[in-house]
């Protein structure tokens, strides 16, 4: 799951000196930026980002409200039921400094969209016992950082970890919102295993709808995606990268089949390949089974000749269609890309293999049979 980022840049000092965080919230691709309600029209100018303040109003996309006693804990209680029939979105911000406040924090959590727990001098008990009390709940869990190794150790508490972080980088400075962000997208990186299926049958099928996924990244050789007709075993459907003597190479390009197929998501889900659209996240995987995350820049769909593929792995038969074109690459045992026009029964292709069913493209232990 993609960890939120959060940018505190609403003390007290003037916008001038405020500005440079915001600016590098709107830069690092942050989820939101904590400012002052006067602020909100100069964040506008800025760029597109979430802005958070402390009351209601145009632009504004969070009410933060603040507690530092359990008293006050009371009073926010009232202020949240007001503003949820407002249709508005709360967070609210509890600094946890006794056992009382951490309860109290507790009962507000339930109550708001957002929690941001602030713990003096860092302390992660708080924050995890918060995490396991609203497991359950919809409120999304923040925790309050002051550099990249706080975030990584509030995101990854108790395993399923804070939601997110509420970053203020007074003492790092602003290089500190890049390298929180970079340590997110660290953290989202896959490793998953890729094993060698034998091919046992190649065949024309005809006509029928195929998809390119066009990514806003460059994938480079050995790159690209996993596809497949079960989601049990998914072929290692190689990017555009290679030069031929009929088209250019489109490395943002993986044409990756048949829109009935399956396509790998990160964090282990999948989609069914007519659903995925520009904007979504796809899982990028290389030879070595090390995976990254991309985004979606458009799909293509467009009538073209198919061609089964069928593998063998330890008695299990693994299929996909692709479109019957010599552009189109798998990639071998050895990690180097096959095109599908070479493809012959006996060699052998790169599959990720699970024995796990999906539903809704999750997967879920039950008992799935796919042919």
């Amino acid at each position: 799951m993609q960890k939120l980022l959060w940018v505190k840049a609403d003390w007290e000092e003037p916008w001038e000196k405020r500005k440079s965080f915001t600016q590098a919230a709107v830069d690092a691709g942050a989820n939101v930026v904590l400012v002052k309600p006067e602020d909100v029209q100069e964040v506008l100018k800025l760029g597109a980002i979430s802005i958070a303040v402390s009351e209601p109003g145009p632009g504004v996309s969070v009410v933060v409200l603040s507690a530092r006693s359990v008293d006050e804990v009371g009073r926010v209680l009232k202020q949240i039921e007001k503003l949820r029939e407002q249709s508005r979105k709360v967070a609210t911000l509890v600094e946890i400094s006794s056992k009382e406040l951490e309860r109290a924090a507790v009962k507000v959590g339930k109550a708001a969209d957002f929690l941001i727990a602030v713990t003096p001098d860092w302390k992660v008990i708080p924050l995890e016992n918060l995490i396991a009390e609203l497991q359950r709940a919809e409120v999304k869990v923040l925790a309050g950082v002051k550099d990249a190794s706080e975030a990584k150790v509030a995101v990854e508490a108790l395993e399923v970890g804070a939601a997110g972080v509420l970053l203020d980088a007074r003492e790092q400075g602003v290089e500190e919102v890049r390298k929180v962000r970079e340590t997110f997208e660290s953290l989202r990186a896959e490793k998953l295993e890729l094993v060698p299926a034998k091919v046992t049958e190649v065949r024309p099928v005809g006509m029928g709808d195929r998809a390119c996924v066009d990514t806003t990244s460059l994938m480079t050789m050995g790159e690209g995606m996993l596809v497949g007709s079960q989601a049990g075993g998914m072929f290692l459907v190689h990017a555009e990268t290679l030069p031929s003597e009929f088209v250019e190479p489109r490395p943002f390009r993986v044409n990756a089949g048949a829109v009935h197929a399956y396509i790998r998501l990160p964090g282990g889900k999948t989609k069914y390949m007519s659903e995925l659209g520009a904007g979504d996240d796809v899982l990028i995987v290389n030879a070595k089974g090390e995976a990254r995350t991309g985004v979606v820049g458009r799909v293509k769909i467009e009538r073209r000749p198919l061609l089964l593929v069928e593998t063998e792995r330890e008695g299990e038969k693994f299929k996909t269609l692709l479109q019957n074109a010599e552009t189109i690459n798998l990639v071998a045992k050895d990690g180097k890309p096959i095109s599908v026009a070479k493809l012959k029964p006996g060699d052998e292709v790169l599959l990720h293999i699970e024995r796990a069913g999906r539903h809704f493209g999750v997967k879920v232990e039950e008992t799935v049979v796919e042919r």
